[in-house]
């Protein structure tokens, strides 16, 4: 089963992408908005068949799908929500699931080898066998390592990016299949599927530390961005298992119902967790409210397989960040568009403090990306920060006021833009220095 978020920090809309569809017919992905009570399903896309592995490029902006059957990758534009390209595979790839790099260069495909995908081109560039069977793929969060489950050895390859060669093979337990490495990049859990357990590896030796008894048939494992917990899928005792990964013991056990979970993934804000369903007479993705967890909402997808979500712009999360209002008006040409944005945010206590004046700032809204380089705002008498000029053809203006302790509204006007493919719900993001967030509004659009 697949399924990627797109992850988003705190009170932000991360989407989750859902793999869905039978072994024979036309596959799709479903794509779920996170922030709305309770999650629903915005659009669903036409890709390859019976698509399995999913994940989203670290930007946002695109989603690669393993379409086992038809032999290829899908990539999904985020923004408009279509397929923009359509990768072939050698034959008999067979496309199990995949894995962007953390720096977006690259796509990490398993299927009877791993194969390198080019994401500047969408071409494969290499080819690296490894174990018998492989299933799950994860790197660590510097991009040096990615980590192969091989569920024909009861090993895990860990292959060397920078060479795309094989490093290590670490013994694991019986059939692995997910695999996760936590935000620190110091461990790796992986779930051994016939082994009812999971396996935890040290990254700095590659050597196994724990052996972590779990539920029956576990396969799916995602970890909380604080890395304190890890979510585990155990497929026939439909539960999920619960590891505090600093007594590596499980410490709650989830019942899902009789969903047979398959997949996880967990949201940016580490609030809630996404759980894909192997019943194919039952349909819907259970979220699990990691604060209590319990079973919050159920969305209905039906044959869903795998989840991801969309990773949040680079930099310290926002503690909060929404979009109060977007206005888009599409011209006659092209690069005629125009847009206003009021949005609001507010630092995290630990985040570095900005400065908008020496600090660069980018802004994404839906199709539409710039960065205001450092040096491009004043400081006003009022506090305020100002900018009003061209960018690349472009007339802007912002402005980001300060309204209370750690609290600032965003706001950006824009003319002379291309938001060619924009449409709701629309994306935004906004990196002020090393402070980043992320979000989704409705907006008015007019033609």
């Amino acid at each position: 089963m697949g399924l990627a978020l797109a992850a988003c920090p705190a009170e932000a809309a991360p989407f989750a992408y859902v793999t869905t569809g039978g072994f024979d017919g036309a596959g799709s992905v479903s794509v779920i908005d996170t922030a709305t009570h309770p999650p629903s399903v915005v659009v669903t896309v036409p890709v390859g068949t019976f698509p399995q592995g999913v994940a989203v490029t670290p930007d946002g902006k695109h989603v690669y799908v393993a379409n086992f059957n038809s032999n290829n990758v899908s990539v999904i534009e985020t923004a408009t929500n279509t397929v923009v390209a359509t990768i072939a595979l050698p034959v008999g790839t067979f496309p199990i699931n995949v894995a962007v790099t953390p720096d977006g260069k690259h796509a990490y495909v398993v299927g009877n080898t791993v194969l390198v995908i080019r994401t500047a081109t969408n071409t494969v560039v290499a080819s690296i066998p490894v174990g018998p069977s492989p299933f799950g793929v994860a790197f660590t969060p510097d991009g040096t390592h990615a980590y192969v489950t091989n569920m024909g050895s009861t090993t895990v390859s860990v292959i060397a990016t920078a060479t795309k060669t094989v490093v290590a093979t670490v013994p694991v337990g019986n059939e692995p299949f997910g695999v996760a490495v936590t935000p620190d990049g110091k461990h790796v859990y992986v779930a051994n599927f016939f082994g009812n357990t999971v396996s935890v590896i040290r990254t700095a030796t590659n050597t196994g530390v724990a052996t972590i008894p779990v539920g029956t048939n576990p396969s799916g494992v995602a970890v909380t961005p604080d890395g304190q917990y890890a979510y585990v899928t155990n497929q026939s005792d439909n539960t999920v298992s619960v590891i505090a990964t600093a007594t590596k013991s499980v410490v709650a056990t989830i019942p899902v119902g009789l969903i047979i979970p398959d997949w996880v993934a967990v949201t940016p804000d580490g609030k809630h967790a996404y759980v894909t369903n192997g019943n194919p007479d039952i349909n819907g993705v259970s979220v699990i409210r990691t604060a209590t967890n319990t079973v919050v909402a159920t969305v209905p997808v039906s044959s869903n397989h795998l989840v991801a979500i969309v990773p949040p712009p680079p930099g310290v999360p926002f503690l909060a960040f929404s979009a109060t209002a977007l206005d888009i008006a599409f011209g006659a040409a092209p690069n005629d568009d125009s847009f206003n944005l009021h949005s609001q945010f507010t630092l995290s206590s630990t985040a570095p403090a900005i400065n908008p004046v020496t600090q660069a700032v980018t802004l994404q809204v839906g199709t539409f990306s710039t960065t205001f380089p450092p040096g491009s705002f004043a400081k006003q008498l009022d506090g305020s920060f100002t900018f009003a000029g061209v960018i690349d053809g472009v007339s802007l203006k912002a402005q980001i006021r300060p309204t209370g302790t750690l609290q600032y509204t965003f706001h950006a006007k824009a003319t002379g833009a291309s938001l060619t493919g924009t449409k709701n719900p629309v994306y935004v993001t906004l990196t002020i220095g090393g402070d980043s967030g992320a979000t989704s509004v409705t907006a008015e659009i007019s033609h």
